[in-house]
């Protein structure tokens, strides 16, 4: 979970930096330390899920939570890299952040449909 919070955390901080035209946006390091962190995310829910022996495939919430991920990541792709203006990158930001509070509520009450 520590690695979700920091990723969201960091993702948040690139999306003001990105907002305001900031070049730390544009940093090696911003770009790598990204990565890493949503590597090690990423390996650690595949390392879960290993252990636990639970398959997306095999729980209806976690597909949801897979397909969310997903475009979560699509969305993120948008907001920092793809998105032609500010207002479409901070549509996208807004979106992602709103697609990471359900990724949350699946993971937390473990149903597809969290409210």
């Amino acid at each position: 979970m520590a690695c979700a919070w920091i990723s969201i955390c960091g993702f948040i901080l690139r999306g003001v930096w990105m907002l305001r035209g900031s070049p730390l946006l544009r940093l090696a390091l911003t770009r790598r330390l990204a990565m890493s962190i949503d590597s090690l995310l990423l390996l650690s829910a595949l390392g879960l899920a290993t252990i636990s022996g639970q398959w997306p495939l095999q729980q209806a919430w976690l597909s949801a939570k897979l397909a969310a991920l997903l475009l979560y990541i699509g969305l993120g792709m948008v907001a920092l890299h793809w998105g032609r203006n500010r207002v479409e990158r901070g549509a996208a930001l807004g979106a992602a952040i709103l697609t990471f509070a359900y990724i949350v509520g699946v993971a937390t009450s473990r149903q597809p449909i969290p409210w």
